[in-house]
């Protein structure tokens, strides 16, 4: 693929492109409605993705860090960090009249959206782009579309994976050349977007994830075969560890996230997706563990791991190799 060079760029470029960018990385408490920012990145970058700065910042969640196992930052670190409220007005600054870049975009965006209308302000931001959105329009040949992947295929190289400066840093590196194509081709960016929450309830009457009224799946969809998982079952999930490709999982209930998106990342990441609970299942996701469905029944019959929707999602950012 060949990109635009800086003689050529000026006058090649589409005059419809957004005139100045903001990546962001947020890493955060787990996926609830009421989970909390723990850190924030943003770099900055003209209309021609060429970095002007960046900024990072820890943020006090005011409660559980959440998976420290995965963004490193425990409850000690984070306590004398400012809470959001008190970075908010830097944060403002740096996302004013850009575009906010993220790889999974929605997710980095319902999360500010949150944290402001919490602070009983609006996120100064109006529309979005998601790097996996790009990469399809552009149809880049990835095996997957893990923001490790999307590096990798334009040769930046991860220093510090769930650490939200570095992570952002890989997107703005790897977020140029994709630009630079999308420009030579003159494809139309995936811009969605971003409408701000307007007021927050501090304590929902029951917050579950999977009664979130933006993604509650209100139509009836066939099911989907998939091809067979190439990796043996290594056994069930234990708690603290990763996910390990081959791992037999079942989903039950409502999800937040769309249950065909939620299947097809769980496949990305080599698990299997399993239709049932059975004995061989390694676990089960659900936000109503108390629910007596077929599978929640099983699952305790059997003794299957159980978590919610928000830690599987973050354990699917994790999954170790399948065993030679």
């Amino acid at each position: 693929m060949t990109m635009l060079d800086d003689r050529t760029t000026a006058a090649t470029w589409p005059a419809a492109y957004p005139q100045g960018y903001a990546v962001v990385d947020v890493e955060t408490t787990g996926l609830a409605r009421d989970d909390r920012i723990v850190s924030a990145a943003v770099y900055r970058l003209d209309v021609q993705g060429n970095v002007e700065d960046h900024w990072y910042t820890l943020v006090n969640p005011e409660r559980d860090p959440g998976p420290v196992w995965i963004h490193g930052l425990t409850s000690d670190v984070l306590e004398g960090a400012p809470l959001f409220p008190e970075i908010a007005e830097e944060f403002s600054a740096r996302l004013d009249g850009r575009v906010l870049v993220a790889h999974n975009a929605m997710f980095d965006w319902q999360m500010i959206a949150r944290e402001y209308a919490r602070a009983e302000r609006t996120a100064p931001v109006r529309q979005r782009l998601c790097t996996i959105a790009l990469s399809k329009e552009l149809a880049l040949p990835l095996p997957n579309h893990k923001l490790e992947s999307l590096a990798a295929h334009f040769g930046v190289v991860q220093q510090r994976a769930h650490n939200a400066l570095d992570d952002a840093r890989v997107l703005a590196e790897a977020f140029r050349p994709s630009l630079h194509a999308a420009a030579e081709r003159n494809v139309r960016l995936p811009l969605l977007e971003c409408r701000p929450l307007t007021e927050w309830a501090s304590a929902p009457a029951q917050p579950r994830i999977g009664h979130q009224a933006s993604y509650r799946q209100t139509s009836w969809r066939p099911s989907r075969k998939r091809p067979a998982c190439p990796y043996p079952n290594p056994g069930r999930y234990e708690s603290d560890k990763p996910l390990k490709q081959g791992m037999r999982v079942a989903f039950s209930g409502d999800t937040s996230i769309d249950r065909e998106l939620l299947e097809d990342r769980t496949v990305e990441a080599g698990l299997h997706v399993a239709t049932s609970v059975s004995r061989v299942t390694s676990l089960l996701v659900t936000n109503d563990p108390d629910s007596a469905t077929s599978k929640t029944v099983k699952a305790k019959a059997f003794g299957t791991p159980v978590v919610d929707e928000a830690a599987y999602t973050q354990l699917l950012r994790d999954v170790t190799p399948a065993d030679e």
